[in-house]
């Protein structure tokens, strides 16, 4: 492969559009690029090799958040997946019907 100079397209995460798009070479450092500009929004941004960054999570909230499962219903905590497969019971017919 070739030596990446400026103004070579290439494609990268775009921190704007959140998606892989068309980038221009801003700067090159060891002849790698440094610095691209989206094509789309023109924004300029470190070249992330076309990879996404990850998602923030916050593990404090989601202690937090499983202290008060605990507290409302117990088993719900322990196993959330078990939860949402209980099906609610079905109103029983009362025989009339209606017009």
């Amino acid at each position: 492969m070739r030596e990446c100079r400026l103004g070579d397209d290439i494609d990268d995460y775009c921190v704007r559009c959140k998606r892989i798009m068309n980038h221009s070479v801003v700067s090159v450092l060891n002849a790698e690029p440094a610095k691209v500009r989206c094509r789309t929004c023109h924004s300029d941004h470190d070249f992330r090799h076309e990879l996404a960054p990850p998602p923030k999570v916050d593990p404090r909230k989601q202690a937090l958040f499983n202290e008060v499962l605990k507290k409302v219903d117990p088993g719900a905590a322990a196993s959330p997946a078990v939860a949402g497969a209980e099906e609610a019971p079905q109103p029983k017919a009362t025989g009339k019907a209606r017009k």
